[in-house]
């Protein structure tokens, strides 16, 4: 009996397979369907519209917040924005606008310039600092439909974000002579390694490489290799290696694809993530965040070098896609996956299909060309 059923169970997963059968074969909820639909079932409560902070800041700022704020509107995502102005030339952060990330958890913000030199401090950092957003994180992957130098680039630079040399600890010993410190300490470089190690296990990305230049600062940049080296003794399951920065850079350069996931301190971070995104398409198209324990901040990922572009201001250009994919991130911190795959899959579409770019990417369209044709992808 038990031989007759098996047999019977192999002929009718035979007929399944066969094109005569469309409707088995097409049935996402076959039982013998090898691609198995597997839903996402939301917790009650989970469809509430979450607030988020806004915060369009200087230059193609708006222009790109603004398009995020046009498509998450086309496709009824289920955010709304508290939307505050703030400007890099500020001397501190609003206290409304800390008070409202601390209650939304959430932020979304288009670029804040930096003053060159003077005494005013990075509004940048004053927001890491202040919300101990300890890990940033950029992605740079190729996108199919955009020429690059290379292929199979799909990196994830995971930068640690509140010490370093940019702990902003400067000050001028005697005239013409000015001392900066760096500053690593053993708990932010543990929980940085900790972060880059727990994203590759959940994201079963398969390497971990730890930037450094020990050989020179063997102290500081020791003790952050320590404990990179001390982590990855718990997760046996994902390789680790070590890269000294220098070498790192011509390495990304030539064979950018030997990288998964890479951790740094601060400054090398920016560094590598910039170059990582120079090779894999741009920084116009590089998504990225910066999150700690209890708040995330999503940004254009690699650093916004036309923030102050006037020209690019003028003639409304700025291209909307980074931001747009740190958005869908957003919505996937959020809980909103199914809205982050909408969006994704959108502007992946258009860049695939390559009609419409902004100059960075070789075309000539405006943000707003990007924009419509991004919602229309939607549909």
């Amino acid at each position: 009996m038990a031989r007759r059923s098996i047999t019977a169970l192999k002929q009718l997963y035979t007929r399944s397979q066969s094109p005569e059968n469309p409707s088995i074969i097409n049935s996402p909820c076959s039982r013998f369907n090898p691609s198995r639909f597997v839903t996402y079932m939301p917790r009650p409560g989970d469809g509430a519209p979450r607030a988020v902070t806004l915060i369009p800041g200087d230059g193609i700022g708006p222009l790109v917040t603004g398009a995020v704020e046009q498509v998450m509107d086309a496709m009824h995502a289920p955010v709304y924005f508290e939307k505050f102005d703030v400007r890099g030339d500020m001397k501190k952060i609003p206290q409304e606008v800390i008070d409202s990330i601390r209650k939304n958890k959430v932020c979304l913000k288009g670029g804040l310039a930096t003053p060159m030199g003077g005494g005013v401090s990075s509004l940048n950092l004053q927001l890491r600092k202040e919300l101990d957003l300890y890990a940033s994180l950029v992605n740079c992957c190729n996108l199919p439909g955009l020429p690059t130098r290379h292929d199979s680039v799909n990196i994830v630079v995971i930068r640690e974000n509140t010490e370093g040399e940019y702990a902003g600890l400067e000050h001028e010993v005697v005239p013409g002579v000015v001392e900066s410190l760096k500053v690593i300490t053993k708990f932010c470089s543990e929980r940085i390694a900790k972060y880059a190690f727990e994203y590759a296990y959940l994201n079963n990305r398969k390497k971990v490489t730890a930037v450094h230049k020990a050989n020179i600062m063997k102290l500081a940049d020791g003790l952050f290799l320590e404990s990179c080296r001390e982590v990855a003794k718990k997760y046996p399951g994902i390789m680790y290696n070590e890269i000294i920065v220098d070498n790192c850079c011509m390495q990304l350069v030539s064979k950018p694809e030997q990288f998964d996931v890479m951790v740094t301190p601060n400054l090398y971070g920016n560094l590598v993530a910039n170059t990582a995104a120079g090779i894999a398409g741009g920084t116009g198209v590089m998504p990225g965040g910066n999150v700690g324990a209890d708040y995330a901040v999503f940004e254009q990922g690699a650093s916004a070098g036309n923030v102050g572009n006037d020209k690019i201001v003028e003639q409304k250009k700025a291209n909307p896609v980074a931001l747009l994919l740190s958005s869908a991130m957003m919505l996937r911190h959020l809980q909103f996956p199914s809205f982050a795959d909408r969006l994704e899959t959108a502007v992946k579409k258009v860049i695939r299909e390559g009609n419409h770019r902004t100059k960075d990417l070789g075309g000539q369209s405006t943000t707003q060309e990007v924009v419509d044709v991004i919602i229309d992808a939607l549909k």
